[in-house]
């Protein structure tokens, strides 16, 4: 099993003022430990599920450039991108950049988008659910027609790109891997079926719905032609070592690998105030590497 980090609060204990060195020192210690991938959430007002909303939130391919910076090998992605929140074209540009100038290391993390209150508080459109998922869909054919080199317009319902140019084009190949987040099984894990290299499910519905639903997304993949196994299989998770230590938190990633899950991403309360980089560099990453 992969382990991927992620970093969704900015609130730490001396302020924002060392919040710079604090991101440079996480993201060093992570990319030591082990840890094969690090991840912001993409958004602009902190989520409820974290803390008020006015807690420090920075932006997130922001963000992410700067780890590029101070990384050589994780992988670095939003988990994930709100398809309301960039134009398609560039949104494709922004992430094309963070392959660039990373060495090849961006993941397009995306979804339908759900939190109306930073889009109100911004003055970004929120449509329907209907509509963002129709936006979703054509968001996932102007990205992957951009990083193919294809140039001619693109017309659908909610876009119209005159010349859907991308110069220069990613370093990864075929393009930088693409991670629908969410459990729809109607629409979110067939355009998984449909475009992703990646899916990613919450790890607080339990084992039994993470088996249901890789099978639903199997069942997706048969009826498309596409083979289930070139879909990586991730999960976010939140870990708390202060609540049940190492052996709770490797049992916990071996439950979701029992489940069918490759990459286990997950979050640490406590990453600015304990040591939790520290245990999972000796004792949880080395002891989940082979299951």
């Amino acid at each position: 099993m992969r382990v991927g980090l992620q970093i969704p609060s900015f609130t730490t204990p001396e302020g924002p003022g060392a919040l710079r060195g604090r991101l440079a020192d996480v993201a060093r210690r992570a990319e030591e430990a082990g840890f094969e991938s690090l991840w912001v959430m993409d958004h602009f007002f902190q989520i409820e599920f974290v803390g008020p909303a006015e807690q420090e939130m920075l932006e997130g391919y922001s963000t992410l450039a700067y780890l590029a910076a101070l990384t050589g090998r994780v992988q670095l992605g939003t988990l994930v991108t709100g398809v309301t929140y960039r134009h398609p074209g560039i949104l494709a540009k922004t992430v094309t950049t963070l392959d660039v100038l990373s060495g090849g290391r961006a993941i397009l993390g995306i979804g339908a988008a759900w939190y109306e209150r930073e889009h109100r508080g911004l003055g970004v459109p929120f449509p329907s659910l209907a509509e963002r998922f129709e936006r979703l869909d054509e968001t996932l054919q102007i990205v992957t027609q951009m990083w193919s080199g294809e140039l001619k317009p693109f017309a659908g319902r909610h876009y119209q790109l005159a010349e859907p140019l991308c110069v220069p084009t990613p370093l990864s190949r075929p393009h930088p891997p693409i991670m629908i987040g969410g459990l729809g099984e109607r629409k979110t894990l067939r355009l998984v079926a449909q475009y992703a290299d990646a899916c990613n499910l919450f790890d607080h519905v339990g084992p039994d719905v993470i088996r249901h639903k890789l099978e639903v997304l199997r069942r997706h993949c048969d009826e498309l032609g596409r083979a289930y196994d070139e879909i990586e299989r991730t999960t976010l998770s939140s870990i708390d070592l202060r609540a049940g230590g190492a052996a709770a938190a490797i049992a916990q990633l071996a439950g979701l690998a029992d489940a069918g899950i490759q990459h286990a991403i997950v979050n640490l309360p406590d990453l600015y105030e304990g040591d939790p980089l520290d245990a999972f560099a000796r004792e949880i990453i080395p002891a989940v590497a082979g299951v």
